[in-house]
């Protein structure tokens, strides 16, 4: 009986927090990894950078790819329609976001490098918005289960 109730009710919330606490650490590297394209946006010259910043930003970018995909994988079947519906309204307020860069770009054109930033913004923006639903799915608080 203690084996049923094991398996049936406390299994699945330690799948969950095992989850969360796995997209928790996917959104950490998301930001973390965004300190590369930053840097090398606003690096006037970035054959000054150590010899270790191109190896690391490609480790952290795979690391990160592998990570992002796997919580899709890991929660493919459990996107519902209360996720569509958070996932829609992110998606909303991040199209300010667009506006945003605009701005961005006639009033700091000229002090961003955008050769050297542009490829790993638009590479991290997609990876983010692609698995977005899946992220808010593997972060709410009710408990997903998982296949």
């Amino acid at each position: 009986m203690y084996t049923t109730y094991t398996r049936r009710y406390l299994a699945p919330v330690a799948q969950h927090h095992w989850l969360r606490r796995f997209a928790l650490s996917v959104g950490v590297l998301f930001l973390l990894s965004w300190v590369f394209p930053i840097g090398a946006g606003l690096a006037k010259d970035t054959s000054a950078f150590p010899k270790w910043w191109g190896p690391v930003d490609v480790t952290v970018a795979f690391v990160l790819a592998i990570a992002a995909f796997g919580i899709q994988a890991l929660v493919y079947r459990s996107v519902d329609e209360r996720a569509d519906h958070a996932t829609y309204r992110i998606y909303r307020c991040m199209t300010h976001g667009l506006m945003a860069v605009g701005v961005l770009v006639m009033v700091a054109g000229d002090r961003i490098s955008w050769v050297n930033c542009a490829t790993g913004f638009l590479w991290r923006s997609w990876l983010a918005l692609y698995i977005l639903p899946w992220w808010v799915v593997a972060l709410r608080s009710d408990g997903v289960s998982v296949p």
